[in-house]
Formats: structure tokens, sequence, C-alpha cells
């Protein structure tokens, strides 16, 4: 592990030195002379006396080096059956044209747009817009109820709102115009104005406050980069699965354009002039960082992907995108990869395409159990690399650093701790415990660029939810452990760990053996209340496609694997099968949701979830005694 070890061990002997070093490679207006203000923890600053415009380090200085022609995002639509390439200069041109209309509404520095859109390449030019004049974009994951964009809102308080008139989810065609109504209706903030993207697939009835974005483009003067402190704020960002007030997640300017542009050859193996895929949304943060900031900021390629991994039309479109867009890296989601596996269990879409030019495949968003693990390595071939991070902390905590030193893969874990993270496992009481004991996964303070440097508004928040449990360290809120090897296991939420009888047991460890049995295609695990043991585990599968079992013999071998492979301390009899897990558009299974309604709780439906239905379906399941 030399190579990676020296330079971790550069980041945390000097931090100074490693990120002022790493700031070199973006363009400053006023470059930094120091990297770290630690006057005022845990408020800490990066690069405080620096000044730049993340949307010029983006876009205009690849155009001004050369690479105006190049590729920079590709769209590819498969629930539309378009594709259109942007190159840097078309994409920096259609930037400057929509930051001049978010300036003609009066939308200056500092200001908040919000942005509630599809998979279209207009959503990643809004961000930029925002970027460029010094804007604040707060992007809502389109689609969204009422309900939760108006708490957004009301939060961010934005001068625009800029939107489509519809997204596609699958088969379904969903307006979006009366769900933006309906929010701005229900908020106590009402912006100026809002500009609307009109799409063919469903036009939007227009209000008198409403913009449309293609007359308003055609009117507009072209807007240049404004340069703001690297302090400032780029975006804020509200965590999936919140209720009531939500945690605005604020990115500075500075340190994520630095930690972003030294993750993408760093982590993901990709460089100028390369593509690289990442199969989510520019709703949630792995959209932000990995379609379209790292990437650009770096001068690759982009693949902004409209669809989903399967059923549009097929199992086999994320291969399609691979053979026909040449991409080296891909980044998804381990619960995409179950849906792929389920419906191809083996893999033969991906012997249609030519897959020569794909050399890694990334999966965060979830754990990653071993067994879609084994599945991945077996259908590709190439390293497939587990890694780990959060909304808050803008890029991966724990990953295999490709293009560092690729280190052994170890089924279970994302591997280490990347280099300005100091990753430590606690117990109850705040003391370091022994390798390989669970415990609280902490970062040491201050945490490196681009991790949140608060909470938009609520600094008393901040600290309250992630400051003040152990003083020093940044709380993941996840559980885990840490081996001899340096390598760390994520378990899951810390209040996915049960006590049955007195004893903690981690529900990922009981979904990792579930998820081994060559029948199921997907699981989660819950702790239930019980009046005899605290907790009682209870299961639920997803078998695979076109995989028919006899119900009680199944349930029979998946608690006889638990009891091999964990004990009988598990206590695991309980397992259904069922059609669908309930999750959050971003994939995550809603595991606090489903425990809440089986301890016969009112709990409310988030407002995160991809579709209700599966939950109402799974209700009756869960509530059973």
């Amino acid at each position: 592990m030399a190579d990676y070890d020296d330079v971790f061990q550069a980041s945390v002997d000097n931090p100074e030195a490693f990120w002022l070093k790493a700031a070199e490679s973006i363009d400053w207006h006023v470059a930094p002379t120091r990297a770290l203000d630690a006057s005022n923890p845990p408020f800490y600053r990066w690069f405080p006396d620096g000044e730049l415009n993340v949307c010029h380090n983006a876009l205009d200085r690849h155009v001004e080096g050369g690479r105006g022609e190049q590729a920079a995002l590709v769209y590819d639509s498969p629930v539309t059956g378009s594709r259109r390439t942007y190159t840097y200069a078309q994409l920096r041109d259609e930037v400057a044209v929509f930051a001049g209309v978010l300036a003609a509404q009066g939308v200056g520095r500092g200001d908040r747009v919000v942005i509630y859109m599809p998979m279209v390449p207009e959503a990643v030019v809004a961000m930029l817009a925002c970027a460029r004049i010094g804007a604040v974009h707060s992007v809502v994951f389109g689609g969204f109820a009422p309900k939760e964009l108006a708490v957004r809102i009301d939060d961010a308080a934005p001068t625009v709102i800029v939107s489509a008139s519809c997204g596609i989810e699958g088969q379904r065609v969903i307006a979006y115009k009366p769900l933006l109504d309906k929010a701005i209706e229900l908020a106590e903030h009402k912006p100026s104005a809002c500009v609307i993207l009109q799409r063919p697939q469903a036009e939007a009835e227009m209000g008198p406050n409403d913009i449309d974005w293609a007359t308003a483009a055609a009117d507009a003067t072209p807007a240049d980069c404004v340069p703001v402190k690297a302090t400032d704020p780029l975006y804020i960002l509200y965590t999936s699965g919140t209720t009531g007030k939500p945690k605005g997640v604020v990115r500075d300017s500075g340190g994520h354009a630095v930690a972003l542009n030294w993750s993408m050859p760093s982590v993901y193996a990709v460089g100028p002039g390369e593509t690289i895929f990442t199969a989510s949304d520019v709703g949630w943060v792995v959209g932000h960082s990995y379609i379209v900031y790292a990437p650009l900021l770096i001068g690759a390629t982009s693949v902004l992907y409209e669809g989903k991994p399967v059923g549009t039309p097929d199992a086999g479109q994320f291969w399609r995108v691979v053979q026909e867009h040449k991409v080296k890296s891909l980044f998804t989601a381990p619960t995409a990869f179950r849906a792929i596996k389920k419906e191809d269990p083996r893999g033969e879409y991906a012997q249609k395409y030519d897959l020569s030019s794909l050399e890694y495949l990334f999966l965060a968003g979830e754990r990653l159990d071993p067994e879609t693990l084994r599945w991945a390595q077996e259908l590709l071939e190439i390293p497939v690399i587990d890694h780990w991070w959060q909304t808050e902390t803008g890029w991966p905590i724990v990953a295999n650093p490709a293009g560092i030193e690729l280190l052994p893969v170890k089924p279970g874990s994302p591997t280490v701790p990347l280099p300005g993270w100091d990753v430590q496992v606690l117990d109850a009481a705040g003391r370091p415990v022994e390798a390989g004991t669970d415990g609280a996964i902490v970062v040491k303070l201050p945490m490196p660029p681009g991790a949140l440097p608060t909470l938009w508004n609520d600094d008393e928040r901040f600290v309250s939810s992630y400051m003040s449990a152990f003083p020093g360290y940044y709380l993941t809120g996840d559980g885990g452990r840490i081996d001899a090897q340096g390598y760390v296991y994520v378990m899951g939420r810390t209040d996915d760990v049960i006590n049955v009888a007195g004893h903690r047991l981690s529900t990922g460890g009981m979904e990792e053996v579930l998820a081994s049995h060559p029948d199921v295609a997907e699981c989660a695990v819950i702790g239930v209340a019980d009046p005899m043991k605290g907790q009682i585990p209870r299961g639920f599968v997803v078998l695979k496609s076109g995989v028919e079992r006899d119900g009680d013999e199944l349930r029979a071998e998946l608690v006889q694997l638990v009891r091999e492979q964990i004990g009988a301390v598990a206590s695991l009899k309980d397992v259904a099968v069922v059609a669908a897990l309930p999750k959050t558009r971003s994939g995550k299974i809603l595991r606090k949701t489903m425990r809440g309604i089986a301890d016969g709780l009112d709990e409310p439906v988030p407002g995160t979830i991809e579709n209700a239905a599966v939950l109402d379906d799974l209700r009756p399941v869960l509530r059973k005694s």
C-alpha cells in the first residue's frame, strides 16, 4: 500500500500543504495563500482568502485551453428516444445565455434559485448558470410532492424557480407545473418568477409569473462569470428522507471545486477527455458531484441519462450506454445492479454489447452486499469498487482509490479512508475501540475541503446534529468497524443496530446473509419491538425474476442460513417474500418507515418515496403480529 499510504499520510500530517497543492489545479481569481481557517471550530473554512468562479473552472477554462470542441455533456434519453451532445463551447454558451435570463429577473450574487427539473440538459445548464453569476442553487428532485417542495422553498427563499412542464418516470409522464403551482400556494415565500422549460410530452399552462425558457433565452444577453469568495455557498442540497424542517446542506465554492477536481483522477481514474457515466439524478448529491461538477471541472465527458436501469426498455440499457459513449467508469447504486440482476440473472444483456471501454464499476448509496459484488465481478471481469459517502460530505469518505493505487477488494468493505478523511470508530463513551470492534463511525475534525461547512441558516442544528455527540468529531450516523489492515466496514445507520435480548446485532449483517441466497434479488431486515427480547429481526426478500418457490420451504432455508452464519442469537425466524421493497428515489430502502409501521406507529409516507403503492402493499405484512 506504499502509494496510498504515502498520499494518505501526507494529507493527515500536513493538510495545509496537501490541499494548497491540490488547489493549484483550479483557476483562481485571487489565489489562496492558506488552506484552512480553524479559528472558529467546528466551523472550519477552506481557502478563506481565495476567490474564484466555479462555472469558469467547469467550462470557460477548458474552452480557453483548447478543449472547446470536446464533448462535455452527452444527453442519453431512452424514455424519449433522443440523444444530444454538447461540446464545452456549446455548453458554455448555453449557460452564459441562461445566466443572462436569471440576471434579467434580478438574480445576483448570493440570491437563491430553486431548480425543480427532470434529467434533461437544461437542469445542468441552470445549475451552472447560477454558479456563473454567483447565485446559490438548490436542486429539488423533480416530481417531489408539493408539500416537500414548499418547505424547501420556504427554507431557501428563492428569487426565481426554474422548472419544466413535465418529467418522465418509466412509462409515466408526470406534469410538474401543477405540483409546482401547488407548492408555491402552500409556501409562505413567493418567488418573483418561474422559468418553465416546455417539453413536448406535456406542455404546461403558463401563469402570469411564468416565463417561457426558450422565449427568454432568445432575448437574453449572455452573462460573464462573477468571482466569489471560496467560502461563499455554491449550492444548498436538502437531505433525502427528512421530515419536518429539512436540513439544507451547504456546499462552499472553493473547497468543493478543489476536492472534486482532485477526486476525479484519484478515486475514479477519469481524466480530461475520458468518459464517466454516473447513473443517478441531479436531485441527489451523486448527481451534483459526479454528473455535473467533478467531470466538468477535470475536463471529462459526462453522460446524463434519463431513464431507469431496467424497463426503459430493458435491462441492457446501461450496457448500451457504455458501448455507444465509450464509458471508462460507470457509477451507480447497488440497488440499480440488484434490479438488473433480478431481470437478467445470467447477465445475457451484457453479452450483446461491446464493453471493452469499461475499466471500473463504482457503487455507492447503500451497502454493497457481497452477493451483488460477486455477480458484478463475474459479469464484467473488471474492478467493482464499493465506496461510502454522504450528502453532507459531498465526495467519498472511504473508497478504493483507483487512480492512486488499486487495493485488494474485501467483500463487505468499501476499502480505506481517502486522503483528508481521518476515520475512527468510537464506543458510546467516545473512546476509540480496538480493530475489528463495532462502534460509531466518526471523522476527526477538521473534515477535508468539500464537506459541509454548516446547514443553511441553521448553525445550531449543524452542531447538534453532527458535532455534539463526540466533541472534535463529525458524527456520520453510521455504525461499523475498522479491521487490522485499516479497511472500513459500514454496517448501516446506527439505528439499524438492534438489541435482541441484550445482544447488539447489525441488521446489515443479516441482510448480507439473506442476499447470498441464490433465489434472492434484494432484501431488508428491520428490528421490531418485542415485549420479551426488546427487539426481534424481521426479514423481507424479493425474489429474482422467474423464480417460483414454495414460501415455507424458502423461509426455512433463509432462517437456517442466518443461523449458520450469524448464530442462533440472531433470532431471525420471520422472513416474508414480497413483490418489492419501498425505496426513496435515490434507491435507499425505507427501513425506518418500515420499522415504524411494524411497531404500530402512524408513520408518515416520506416525500422522497419512489412509489407509495409499494408501501401500501407492504403495510398489512408489516402490521401482522
